[in-house]
């Protein structure tokens, strides 16, 4: 997390923002806190491009697609002001590392807790698609590691199984390596297409290298639509599971409820998220967000920590 820079807001809607999680083509993404204390992550399109009518159609679809999914395995949608100068949406706040920091930091995931991972994450495609979507970017950096679990963040492409993409021709909808073959060949895609990502994702956190590699974007395409898979370093009674999850025809690939029950974890697989070494790393978190709310709506000493001391827990915090 980086401190608000020249030109940030400082309140959104009912939130303060304390802080800058993110930034992308489109806008940024801030810590926020409401008067009641709540945190929020609050998303917010840049000002240049709030008139741009494509875009402010993708952000209403994004609020509108987050909104419809229920599930417990993905960010709640807390508010969202698609009108006026400065369309923003707050979701919650999801306290822990996404999954390439966690394996940038941790190594790979070992059979037990890939298996963990892959039913988590199964569960909650199916609630997606029992909503008629479809997430389109599943990858690490969309996938936060907390205390009960993995949950899927960003909307951001979803859209309705049948409905009509807003992206044109020629731009690359998804992470490469991480997207369908029909995803790249530009194709209408289904909720197979996510699965191919999970697929792509578990090799991830099976072998800490992705499933697909090239030296361009170009030569990552082709791998994905032409290519084998890179399981080598996946553990053998891994790599039979996650295969056809890469298959390149979505007719064969296995259903989300297939996969969960084909990844099944061993009882107690879940006490990843609360002992170890990552969930060291989780509750490290916590603590930093529990001493940044603090500071900000506390009172007597907590409010008088100094401006450095405040940005250094701002940074440690992201």
């Amino acid at each position: 997390m980086d401190p608000l820079g020249t030109g940030d807001p400082l309140r959104l809607g009912p939130y303060r923002l304390l802080g800058v999680l993110g930034e992308g083509g489109m806008g940024k993404v801030y810590f926020g806190q409401d008067s009641a204390g709540a945190t929020a992550a609050v998303k917010v399109l840049r000002p240049e491009l709030a008139h741009d009518q494509n875009l402010a159609q993708r952000f209403v679809r994004e609020a509108q697609m987050a909104q419809a999914v229920t599930s417990t395995g993905v960010a709640r949608v807390l508010g969202a002001q698609t009108e006026g100068g400065r369309p923003w949406m707050a979701t919650e706040f999801l306290t822990g590392p996404t999954l390439d920091q966690a394996v940038g930091a941790h190594g790979a995931f070992d059979e037990t807790a890939v298996r963990a991972l892959a039913a988590a994450l199964a569960r909650t495609l199916m609630d997606i698609h029992t909503a008629g979507l479809v997430h389109r970017d599943l990858k690490p950096a969309n996938i936060v590691l907390t205390s009960a679990g993995p949950r899927i963040i960003d909307f951001g492409i979803a859209r309705p199984e049948h409905g009509l993409t807003l992206t044109t021709t020629g731009q690359v909808p998804v992470t490469p390596g991480y997207g369908a073959p029909e995803q790249a060949l530009g194709q209408r895609v289904g909720p197979p297409a996510d699965v191919f990502s999970l697929g792509a994702v578990l090799v991830y956190a099976a072998s800490g290298s992705p499933a697909f590699s090239g030296g361009h974007v170009a030569a990552v395409q082709y791998e994905v639509v032409h290519g084998e898979a890179q399981l080598g370093r996946v553990p053998a009674q891994l790599g039979p599971l996650i295969a056809p999850c890469l298959g390149k025809n979505p007719a064969f690939r296995p259903t989300p409820c297939q996969m969960a029950t084909a990844f099944a974890p061993p009882r107690g697989a879940e006490r990843i998220w609360r002992h170890g070494p990552l969930a060291t790393d989780i509750k490290q978190r916590e603590r930093t967000v529990r001493q940044l709310t603090t500071i900000v709506s506390g009172a007597g000493t907590a409010q008088r920590m100094s401006r450095r001391r405040l940005l250094t827990t701002l940074a440690v915090g992201g």
